[in-house]
């Protein structure tokens, strides 16, 4: 489906049905919710396999915890609170308006467009559709060009599970994805690079279409002179690790007083010896996709050798006939002008640096973009209070990593660089949402007594 005219006309008709039905009701959209779940739980085993084959090696734990567990519990989140999202909220009234009443009412946007990426090709194309849909909204989708099998797959269930005119899936190649960003849907979420974010950010501002960009970028780990060595580590190689270090909130790099910087890397070195006790050979350490991806990284990799960068690899690489699994490797003091430090990892390598205490780490994470995500280990309450209030981030997490962004009830979103906008829960609810301005005038007012002619008694007499 590449034709912009083709794409125009599926987007009016879900116009058309939407303005059939406006506002749907509770029932409606808990309905569904419901076959989204349903969809998700009966195909579970074809999700995972057509991901591990998208992939090249994904472990279905990986699959089940990061993709189908926390969409799930969105749905089911969504769902029970679905009622008092919905309801329209009073509004405080200025005296001299009595007595008038006012309130908002929260009306569905209309269209919306969600274009996903590759790295969580279902989790992160349904998460967003969750938020529209408990909006009363209608869905397109574009999944990821990358990942063709979890993509015809979602189209085909999606084909199965709902009306066209009210979550469809299209998919294509780059073409189709620019003719679908520059579509005058209600609104446009994209997750992805900031590099495409620009550009779907120009192309619907043709339209004036609003955008949620979830762009990623570097997740900072601050490593306290309190923390423990052993838990920073176990928690930080979880979350970098998790699916080869392709997350868009996945630690990156890790900054640690230079004093405990031996320790903290043979505490890694256990860790992942721990967690893959085949090296890359486990079942449970995933691929990198894509030649372009692994000469990437590659490249980076020897950047950071070239310029006297201390290089641990944890493992050994395996080749796959479209992608790889790369080892675990830290990347010791590299230094702010490499590659590896300028753009987002987005795979295992994991940049460590010392830095001189927790004071030195902070003003470097400030003076940085403010990240998707930031990770502190300390357990010290002055230290946390100063973090929240000395950075800004997306999100902030004490003494783990990652959790955050599966906490229903809990916004994501970032800042500045790494995007704009928020979902998950009520904030995405509201994201997909219209607050709209409802007053009710009273038949019997004192409005009228501020008619014209108007006499500067009496408007001395209100305070104007």
């Amino acid at each position: 489906m590449t034709d912009a005219r083709a794409l125009q006309a599926h987007l009016d008709q879900q116009r058309h049905a939407f303005a059939a039905e406006p506002f749907p009701s509770a029932a409606t959209r808990r309905d569904r919710l419901a076959r989204l779940a349903r969809m998700t739980r009966q195909h579970r085993d074809k999700i995972i396999q057509a991901i591990h084959q998208d992939i090249g090696h994904r472990a279905e734990a990986e699959t089940r915890l990061a993709e189908i567990a926390p969409l799930l519990m969105a749905i089911r989140h969504a769902r029970r609170h679905l009622k008092r999202w919905m309801a329209s909220r009073r509004a405080a009234v200025p005296w001299r308006l009595l007595p008038g009443r006012a309130r908002i009412h929260r009306q569905p946007l209309g269209v919306v467009g969600i274009i996903a990426p590759a790295n969580y090709p279902w989790g992160l194309a349904l998460l967003p559709a969750v938020d529209a849909l408990a909006a009363g909204n209608r869905v397109m989708l574009k999944p990821s060009e990358q990942t063709p099998t979890t993509s015809a797959l979602l189209a085909q269930l999606a084909e199965r599970y709902f009306a066209t005119d009210e979550l469809s899936v299209v998919t294509g190649d780059t073409a189709t994805a620019q003719a679908f960003a520059a579509l005058p849907f209600d609104h446009l979420l994209f997750t992805g690079s900031p590099r495409v974010g620009r550009e779907v950010a120009r192309a619907a501002a043709e339209h004036l279409t609003p955008v949620t960009l979830e762009l990623g970028g570097k997740a900072p780990a601050i490593v306290a002179e309190d923390a423990d060595l052993a838990h920073a580590a176990r928690r930080i190689a979880f979350g970098k690790w998790l699916n080869a270090g392709r997350t868009c909130i996945a630690p990156d790099p890790v900054l640690v007083d230079a004093a405990r910087l031996p320790a903290f890397i043979e505490a890694i070195r256990a860790v992942v010896k721990g967690f893959y006790p085949a090296g890359t050979a486990s079942d449970d350490y995933s691929a990198v996709p894509g030649e372009g991806a692994r000469q990437r990284l590659e490249g980076m990799l020897a950047e950071a050798r070239d310029h006297g960068c201390r290089v641990i690899e944890l493992g050994e690489r395996q080749a796959f006939s479209h992608g790889a699994k790369l080892p675990p490797t830290l990347v010791i003091d590299p230094t702010a002008n490499l590659a590896i430090m300028q753009e987002e990892v987005f795979g295992p390598w994991l940049p460590v640096i010392g830095v001189r205490d927790f004071d030195a780490a902070l003003a470097r994470v400030a003076a940085g973009p403010s990240p998707l995500a930031l990770y502190a280990f300390t357990d010290d309450p002055a230290r946390r209070r100063q973090l929240l209030e000395q950075t800004r981030s997306g999100g902030v997490v004490f003494n783990d990593t990652l959790w955050h962004g599966v906490v229903p009830a809990l916004p994501f979103g970032g800042i500045g660089e790494s995007g704009m906008g928020a979902y998950h829960g009520e904030t995405g609810f509201l994201r997909f949402s219209h607050p709209r301005s409802v007053f009710l005038q009273a038949r019997h007012n004192a409005v009228g007594l501020i008619d014209p002619p108007w006499r500067r008694w009496w408007l001395r007499l209100l305070g104007l």
